[in-house]
């Protein structure tokens, strides 16, 4: 049975385990989800299954996306993506619920990152910053020389330095289930989840056990 699901962030809360040990956890509305596609390694070169989450009214939709869904009788959905799998056991139109899952297994989430706008170098990626003696009063927080003079005479693409922090994609590895509510489509997951409350969560069988 394939395990991915797409979801949406509600929040954090925490729950204690049999030893009244408080687990931070992270909510997560997740599915239900359609099965929209199905790409075969015959026609595609690759296995893969997009799923759908969101219904939407089709008047929100392009003619593209409402012929791609009306094709295979499935109602408007928000939000398409694909997971890679490995094995194809899954028919178009099929409904995936959070029972994909069970308590105590570990999946991988990937979310959009916060955005923390433009950012210098200290708060973005830790550098020290210059002495705050010998008069250098205003250059605590600067990133100091950025390379050699003459050779090369510039400074490299992808140095580190100032500039837009955050809202990148960001996968957190083997995170485990710790809840599962089958009548709200509520997931419960050990730890944090990138992205701010309501983002985009995409859900799957972690990779490493």
């Amino acid at each position: 049975m394939m395990k991915g699901l797409i979801g949406k962030k509600i929040g954090m809360t925490q729950i204690f385990d049999d030893q009244g040990v408080a687990q931070p956890v992270t909510l997560i509305e997740a599915g239900p989800c359609y099965v929209t596609q199905i790409r075969q390694p015959e026609k595609e070169g690759y296995s893969s299954v997009q799923l759908g989450f969101g219904e939407i009214h089709e008047k929100r939709l392009t003619g593209g996306q409402l012929g791609h869904l009306k094709a295979n009788d499935i109602s408007p959905l928000r939000i398409l993506r694909e997971f890679r799998v490995k094995k194809l056991d899954i028919n178009v139109g099929e409904k995936l619920t959070v029972d994909v899952f069970t308590v105590g297994e570990r999946v991988d989430v990937t979310g959009i990152s916060k955005g923390k706008g433009f950012a210098g170098g200290v708060k973005r990626y830790g550098f020290r910053g210059g002495p705050k003696t010998h008069g250098q009063s205003d250059r605590h927080r600067a990133p100091g020389s950025r390379g050699a003079g003459t050779t090369p005479g510039r400074v490299f693409k992808g140095a580190r330095g100032p500039g837009h922090m955050g809202n990148n994609q960001v996968t957190v590895q083997a995170l485990k289930v710790v809840l599962i509510d089958n009548e709200r489509n509520l997931l419960g997951l050990r730890g944090a989840v990138p992205g701010s409350k309501g983002g985009l969560i995409m859900i799957k069988e972690a990779r490493k056990q």
